[in-house]
């Protein structure tokens, strides 16, 4: 278990635009031979703040990641087009433009949270993912309200308005985060890796300040119900794997533990992990995935 983490030069560096003008930039690593995989993360995070987990995938698979408009690597974008159902519509950009490169070939997608909502929005109308493998993911279940569903994430709009948002040095906000009770349970070496890959030197000069401006966080959060009552597992056009965060414990997505829905996903969870849970136990995660990959021939 190491205390730092060093994302490696990627193979590839290329930046993707989108229909209405947003600016994604896509970083290739791991085995070109191997099947092409797609990345990316969770709201207000960064595709290589998941480092320890997707290393564990990059001798195995041709790995594409990228960050979520207007966060991470990525210019910040106009506001008014920053949720969730974009970030769905991203995976359809950023495909394209990976196929206009290194050509056509079927792609397994890999997403937390509201990247994993987008994904399954966007997979549900069209045949773009061979597989999808979704950590986190908030789905709706039967019986629950969109009020009731409605409840955490104002939650998390609420909490990402109250916090700052420039900080003095990386170590600064790396010190925040081990003090969070929502990072107790990260490796050692995370909120240092976070405290790299969120922030971005302040366009004033005076410290740093977070690639994905909180008010950007918080929107999404906004919006959030209204797409994940738009979710239709029947609709899928390729076969998903979800694994959870363990339901009985605070910060994980699911407020219970009927997971009645979720059997037809293909559902695990991992026992004392929380939302973060790629970045608690990346070992249990990247297994999870590749055995079930491996059992539909894509690994």
């Amino acid at each position: 278990m190491t205390d730092r983490y060093e994302v490696p030069e990627p193979l590839a560096v290329f930046e993707a635009t989108m229909p209405d003008g947003a600016r994604i930039v896509v970083r290739r690593h791991g085995n070109p031979d191997g099947p092409r995989m797609l990345l990316s993360h969770g709201n207000g995070q960064s595709a290589d703040g998941y480092y320890p987990f997707w290393s564990l995938l990059a001798g195995r698979f041709d790995l594409f990641v990228y960050d979520l408009r207007s966060h991470g690597l990525n210019p910040v974008g106009e506001q008014e087009t920053h949720n969730i159902g974009a970030f769905g519509d991203d995976c359809g950009g950023v495909l394209a433009a990976i196929a206009e490169r290194f050509g056509e070939e079927p792609v397994i997608g890999v997403y937390h949270s509201v990247s994993a909502l987008g994904a399954l929005l966007h997979a549900q109308q069209t045949d773009d993912f061979a597989a999808l493998v979704l950590f986190d993911a908030p789905v709706c279940k039967p019986g629950l309200t969109p009020e009731q569903m409605g409840v955490r994430f104002e939650r998390g709009a609420a909490g990402t308005r109250r916090r700052p948002d420039r900080f003095g040095s990386r170590e600064e906000l790396a010190e925040s985060l081990r003090r969070n009770p929502m990072y107790q349970r990260v490796r050692p070496g995370v909120p240092d890796l976070l405290a790299e890959t969120v922030l971005r030197p302040a366009a004033d000069g005076g410290g740093f300040e977070l690639c994905c401006p909180k008010e950007y966080e918080a929107l999404a959060y906004d919006g959030a119900v209204r797409w994940c009552v738009q979710v239709d597992l029947a609709a899928l056009r390729c076969p998903i794997k979800v694994i959870g965060s363990d339901p009985t414990t605070p910060f994980s997505f699911f407020p219970g533990t009927d997971l009645t829905e979720l059997i037809e996903a293909n559902y695990d969870f991992i026992p004392e992990t929380s939302h973060f849970l790629q970045l608690e136990e990346p070992e249990q995660c990247a297994a999870l995935a590749i055995e079930f990959l491996q059992e539909r021939g894509f690994a």
